[in-house]
């Protein structure tokens, strides 16, 4: 699939191997600067679905992240059929956001903040005059863990999860890149890896605060995403919960703040699934200033 939109109005075509069909024109708000953020309206400091009827829609849309110079967002999107998933790329060109499938889902994507590296869980592939590389795997010991998620701050340090058992038992861990040596993983603290099913984190460029997703007795329900902040001595603080404007009794995960630091990404679920297909999932954006407004004086 491929869609344009140009100063707000979108114009959708479905093309195959045979040739292409048309659909009806459909018309968005207009927003105040169609070169970013795919030309939407920004929220506040209430959390809405991003780019209703163009990304998030009535299916499964996930993993959504805007490369460092915002000109690109890459997400996965549910086929429609069954479980079948696929990484796709919205691209500002020519003064138009244009919508590629890059291929089935490889992993979810995260872009190094200096655009060098696009890591696809414990896979990545590397930017080249000619686009992306073909995919990689980290090596060992990374090749060991089933990693779902992977991001990385300036300093190279990558945050990661890996897949948990039944029972939840998922650890976060960190490496830092210390003189150019990548060194082993690590596990957060307790102060991380408290409660079960943590995962998807997200760590500031600056390495200034973390950002995940987990169950604690102390939780609005199912996964709630928490924050914690770099404190003056190096530790980490407390994990404290993005609270009832982020957090429902159903699932929250996956956030992440948009390379400019104006917002906060996440993805919640909306609707559960039908059968072998996959549950209506939405991403949702809302003003990063609501983690300031949790940062510990």
């Amino acid at each position: 699939m491929k869609s344009v939109l140009t100063a707000g109005i979108v114009y959708v075509a479905l093309v195959s191997g045979a040739g292409a069909s048309g659909q009806a024109e459909k018309a968005y708000a207009q927003s105040p600067d169609p070169a970013s953020y795919l030309g939407q309206q920004p929220p506040g400091l209430t959390p809405e679905p991003f780019a209703p009827g163009l990304v998030s829609s009535p299916g499964y849309e996930y993993g959504g992240v805007f490369s460092p110079d915002m000109d690109a967002f890459y997400f996965i999107r549910g086929r429609g059929e069954g479980a079948a998933q696929d990484f796709v790329v919205f691209k500002y060109e020519d003064e138009n956001w244009r919508e590629t499938v890059l291929s089935p889902r490889v992993g979810q994507p995260f872009i190094a903040p200096d655009g060098a590296m696009l890591h696809l869980g414990g896979r990545y592939m590397e930017r080249t005059d000619a686009g992306w590389s073909d995919i990689q795997t980290l090596g060992q010991p990374f090749d060991d863990i089933q990693i779902m998620r992977l991001t990385a701050s300036s300093a190279g340090t990558y945050v990661f999860d890996e897949i948990g058992s039944a029972d939840g038992d998922g650890v976060l861990r960190y490496s830092r890149l210390l003189d150019g040596v990548r060194e082993s993983p690590r596990p957060f603290s307790a102060t991380i890896n408290t409660g079960t099913f943590n995962a998807h984190p997200f760590i500031a460029p600056d390495e200034s605060y973390i950002l995940w997703d987990g169950r604690r007795s102390s939780g609005f329900g199912g996964s709630d995403i928490y924050v914690s902040f770099r404190q003056a001595d190096g530790d980490w603080g407390p994990a404290i919960n993005l609270g009832e404007a982020i957090n429902t009794p159903a699932w929250e995960a996956s956030a992440s703040v948009t390379p400019d630091g104006q917002y906060l990404f996440f993805h919640r679920l909306v609707g559960s699934a039908d059968g072998d297909d996959l549950p209506d999932v939405d991403i949702y954006w809302v003003d990063a200033q609501i983690l300031d407004m949790l940062r510990p004086d």
